[in-house]
Parts: structure tokens; sequence; C-alpha cells
């Protein structure tokens, strides 16, 4: 709280007369800007069993993309996923995180079942697995292009994995 302060040029206590604690701080922040998973979203409700595979395809480079190409959407992405002790006061960042995460997997496993049910995917699939490894997958990527954001391109590397996942998975 004091290096807020100190950047901000006031004291501790006047970001504690605006806000309760470390969590509200955090929470305002996080008000102002809509984490990448969730900026695309509702795009994905939009397709139709023909189409689904490439608009999920679609849904992860979006995210790719506004995470490589937005700082302040990277910013906050980067503090509430790596710089973030989640301690009892900063618990509404884990509650946060876990509700972007259900409703996107909500989106992605209902997504997946309407493209089983078109043909487009192979039935042995479990859509909630799949949708779980395409979560790991996007989430372990930026994280380690957080880390070092010149070591390749998060859109093009991003693509190209979730493409490869979703291929394996269509029927032949």
């Amino acid at each position: 709280m004091q290096h807020i302060a100190t950047q901000a040029g006031v004291t501790r206590g006047a970001i504690y007369w605006h806000f309760d604690d470390k969590g509200a701080l955090f929470n305002a922040m996080m008000e102002r800007v809509t984490l990448p998973f969730e900026c695309a979203l509702s795009s994905l409700g939009k397709s139709d069993a023909t189409t689904v595979l490439a608009d999920l395809r679609q849904y992860f480079i979006e995210i790719f993309r506004v995470t490589e190409t937005n700082p302040q959407a990277r910013r906050v992405l980067e503090i509430a996923s790596l710089k973030v002790e989640f301690v009892s006061e900063m618990d509404a960042v884990r509650v946060r995180r876990r509700q972007s995460k259900g409703e996107m997997m909500e989106q992605v496993v209902e997504r997946l079942k309407l493209a089983q049910a078109g043909g487009q995917i192979r039935a042995d699939v479990d859509p909630q697995l799949l949708a779980t490894g395409l979560w790991a997958l996007m989430d372990g990527l930026i994280r380690n292009w957080m880390f070092e954001p010149t070591s390749f391109s998060l859109i093009d590397l991003g693509g190209n994995m979730i493409g490869t996942m979703l291929d394996g998975i269509r029927t032949r």
C-alpha cells in the first residue's frame, strides 16, 4: 500500500480513506478492466454446429491478441496472475478468477457439446476434459509469455497450439 500511495503522491491514510483494504483496492482496479479471457466470451454464443470449432479457435486467438497488444489488460492480468498473494484480504481475486474461469468453461463445454452433436468432433471426446485442457494451455502460455514477452508471439504460437488441439478431436 505504501508503494501505491507513493506512486499516487498521497499518504497511506488517503488510500485507506477510499479503500478498506488491499482487496477493495484490487477490486476497484479490476472493475476498470476486462480480463482477456472475459473480453470475447459473448462471441462464443453465436456459433452453430458447423462453425463452432473455428469460432472456439478464434475466441482463444482473441484472448492471446488482447493479452499481447493491450498494455492495460496485460498489466492487470499480470498483477492478478503473478503478483497477488492469495491471503484472506485478497480472496476477492480468487473468487473473480474462479467465476471468470467457470463462465468460460461453461461456454466452451456447451460449444464442444454442440460440435459433438453436429458430428464435428469425435464421440469419444469428453467436452469437460477438453475444455479443461484448453484452459490449461491458454493459461500456461499466457503466464510463460508474461515472464518473457519477446520469446515468442503469443498470438501465433497460441493460435497454432489451439488449432492443433482442436484438429486432433475432429471427426475424420
